[in-house]
């Protein structure tokens, strides 16, 4: 089907203010509100909920117009079609480098888990970031019992209760190929193929999802990606901590203390706040790297979603520049963002009795400011005072039902954001 855009009403027979119209050769949309890529969107989604999945777009479409058509024309169900509109070789290779990653976004996060554990997940990002720059990519994988001997405990414990063991992924991206180049950014994914809870176990409703709780490290992924079709010319490193969080006689348990290699104490006094435990482990290898700046991104908390409504992405960081500049690039990027609280202070906000912090405090949500609390845990594992981290609550990256814009499941909501944030900060 062709789709061309119009700046004029429908015809009466559509329906007063109709945004969709059609004729013999194909669809009109009508951009008369005053959000007319939201309008595209919806437009999209209306198309490809009536099962039209391969669509040429005809006449004039600017760059933003064409994405926005893109994000609206997906569904889990089927791999859908879309011809470009006539535009500049530099627009074109943006958008297919968009649909690229995006789509890899996508099929990874909407993977069934048993389809995809920690290993594939960690296997499936290296070689997709590998098949872009095969001479300039290296990576190592770290499993099961090798992680508790190299000290990342949050990631071994949270996953040694699988049959399927815990994975760490450190993916080396050096254009320049000089082992001795310094590291400009390092990347950190929260990769948890599906979370039951452990033993504080989510109800069955709660754990329908969880197989997006690897959002994070699909993002990140993209994100490097993205960067570099940009053009990213600057040594990167990609870290991905990958689990499923089971139940069993080898699970971790509440109460437990774990002891970090930077001499933090953890008590575990919930099981389902285990993303931030992982976490713990990539940012420390992270800023062991050198990296001045430091990204991660998370599906780590639902109280992000509370504060956000599940339409913004939370970003948190002790560098409020660096959280300010970021604010720039999602706004550039079309990808709403939103900061949430986060002062030196929150990292004492899960106390314990028996350890330097408990991961959470335990009540359900984590209690009052729960995703700023959790954010302030994470802030006990970077250097420098937190200079150049920025957290990222992935608050909207996966649709449970799906609504008037995005279809459900997966979606690329802050991939643009860390991309962009990756090659301004590190020119």
């Amino acid at each position: 089907m062709n789709v061309w855009l119009s700046r004029e009403f429908a015809a009466p027979e559509w329906g007063e203010g109709a945004l969709l119209s059609h004729r013999a050769d194909g669809a009109l949309i009508h951009l008369v509100s005053a959000s007319p890529l939201q309008d595209i969107q919806q437009a999209a989604r209306r198309l490809c909920s009536q099962g039209i999945h391969r669509v040429s777009l005809a006449g004039h479409w600017d760059r933003e117009q064409q994405w926005a058509f893109a994000q609206g024309l997906q569904t889990p169900k089927v791999e859908v079609e879309l011809q470009w509109a006539t535009c500049s070789e530099e627009d074109r290779a943006e958008l297919e480098g968009r649909w690229l990653c995006g789509r890899w976004v996508r099929e990874m996060t909407n993977a069934t888990p048993e389809q995809l554990g920690p290993l594939d997940l960690a296997v499936e990002a290296a070689a997709f970031i590998t098949e872009l720059a095969p001479d300039k990519v290296s990576h190592r994988i770290l499993k099961g019992e090798a992680l508790a001997q190299a000290g990342w405990v949050g990631l071994y414990q949270v996953g040694r209760g699988s049959d399927r063991e815990p994975v760490m992924l450190e993916l080396d991206f050096n254009p320049g190929k000089d082992p001795k180049a310094p590291v400009a950014a390092a990347l950190v994914g929260k990769g948890i193929t599906f979370d039951s809870g452990g033993y504080s176990m989510k109800t069955s409703q709660g754990m329908l999802t969880m197989k997006h709780d690897m959002g994070g490290a699909a993002i990140v992924t993209g994100a490097l990606a993205l960067a570099m079709l940009r053009g990213l010319d600057k040594r990167v490193k990609l870290i991905l901590c990958c689990a499923e969080n089971l139940v069993s006689g080898h699970a971790y348990k509440l109460g437990d203390i774990l002891t970090y290699k930077n001499g933090t104490t953890v008590e575990i006094v919930n099981t389902d706040a285990e993303g931030r435990l992982v976490l713990a482990d990539g940012l420390q290898l992270a800023c062991a790297s050198g990296a001045p700046l430091i990204l991660d991104a998370a599906t780590l908390t639902g109280a992000a979603v509370m504060a956000l409504g599940g339409r913004y992405n939370a970003l948190f960081g002790l560098d409020k520049g660096l959280v300010s500049r970021a604010m720039t690039y999602a706004e550039a990027e079309q990808e709403p963002a939103w900061p949430l609280p986060l002062e030196p202070w929150h990292r004492t906000q899960c106390p314990s009795h028996y350890a330097d912090t408990a991961n959470s405090r335990p009540v359900p949500g984590g209690g009052p400011g729960g995703a700023s609390n959790a954010a302030g845990f994470l802030s006990r594992f970077v250097a420098n005072e937190g200079q150049g981290w920025l957290h990222v609550d992935l608050a909207s990256c996966f649709s449970e039902n799906g609504d008037s814009l995005w279809a459900p499941g997966a979606n690329t909501l802050g991939m643009r954001t860390l991309a962009r944030t990756l090659l301004d900060e590190t020119r």
